[in-house]
């Protein structure tokens, strides 16, 4: 019996998928080992959530002598006593850099299994971190960095430049959308000698010039309420008009606030950093000259923590392929804006 053109053509086609079915099937079989195992390679960190062996952290932070540095400290204890697994072992916040180096050394003579430093100055506390790595044990540097990389296996912190970046995009954004024409952009610095301040104003300044805009007015407080205060009445009292003010700090930012309200202006809009539930707050009422601001989060001090325990524990991060803890970490500057402030509330610190 004669098999029709169609019919044979179909045959054909199976026996050729079959064939390729075999090959494939022979492939698989002769697949080398390492190539079976990388679908295990993608779970490398395990499972965090589960205890592992019993670590003690050692944690060092400078004196919690304003709002975010006293959530950092905050931040850290409470992941700590989340961890079943862990003994939390800080410091009393140090009033300068000596007495710093000296707990961080009190903690290395306890032999600490890891250590956690925020330092009061990086560049000082990096002798006192390398003997720390000579000695086994591990240091997660938390945002201010030292000057060697050698004085740390793993360093978290924020992003200052993307700060003065996502905070000059916004005020961009909000100055075309009224559309303003030569706009007068203020900005209120910290510390000048800080390269934090630093990269804050390079990364403003940068961010402003994409939009063919810059920086009219600029003053640079000191990361308090009362700097903060004099130094905005300064510049209210230099400039006529303002369109827009981006103030680096949310804790100078409230006596920023102050002096605004003091003077009775109200023709600019302003933009804070870091994220100050105070802030959040104005921002959410929408009744005033608070607009939006740059998160630079202390929730980072619990990721550190995270980080410290798998350091100790030799294991990786269960959501990255890596078996070990990368080198560094970078948190993002979210603009926390009326529209979007709910979602915050809970990094909110208080000022």
């Amino acid at each position: 019996m004669s098999v029709p053109e169609t019919t044979r053509r179909r045959l054909l086609f199976g026996s050729t998928a079959l064939g390729a079915s075999a090959v494939l099937s022979g492939c698989l079989a002769n697949t080398p080992p390492q190539q079976e195992n990388q679908a295990a390679v993608a779970a490398g960190g395990g499972d965090n959530a589960a205890p592992g062996k019993h670590v003690t952290i050692g944690f060092s932070a400078p004196a919690a002598d304003h709002g975010w540095m006293a959530a950092m400290t905050t931040y850290a204890r409470a992941q700590a006593e989340k961890l079943p697994d862990v003994t939390f072992r800080p410091t009393e916040g140090g009033s300068d850099v000596s007495q710093q180096i000296a707990q961080v050394e009190t903690l290395i003579n306890e032999k600490v299994d890891v250590l956690v430093v925020l330092p009061a100055d990086g560049k000082a506390m990096t002798d006192v971190a390398l003997r720390a790595m000579q000695a086994g044990i591990p240091v997660v540097n938390v945002d201010r960095v030292f000057d060697s990389p050698d004085a740390y296996r793993v360093w978290i912190g924020g992003d200052n430049y993307g700060m003065g970046i996502n905070a000059a995009d916004y005020i961009a954004a909000e100055l075309e959308r009224a559309n303003v024409a030569n706009p007068v952009i203020a900005e209120i610095a910290g510390t000048d000698s800080l390269p934090l301040t630093q990269e804050r104003s390079a990364g403003f300044r940068e961010g402003l010039a994409k939009h063919g805009l810059e920086v009219t007015r600029r003053v640079a407080a000191e990361f308090t309420a009362e700097t903060g205060e004099r130094q905005a009445t300064n510049l209210l009292q230099a400039a006529s008009h303002l369109d827009a003010v981006w103030n680096h700090d949310d804790d100078q930012g409230i006596g920023v606030l102050s002096a605004v309200e003091a003077a009775g202006r109200d023709e600019f809009f302003m933009v804070g950093g870091a994220g100050s539930r105070q802030v959040m707050d104005r921002i959410k009422a929408g009744n005033g000259v608070m607009r939006a601001t740059v998160l630079y989060n202390p929730s980072m001090c619990s990721s550190a923590v995270s980080l410290a325990r798998l350091l100790a524990q030799a294991r990786g991060m269960s959501d990255l392929a890596e078996h070990e803890v990368p080198r560094s970490v970078t948190t993002y500057s979210a603009v926390v804006t009326r529209d979007n402030v709910d979602q915050y509330l809970d990094v909110g610190f208080a000022s």
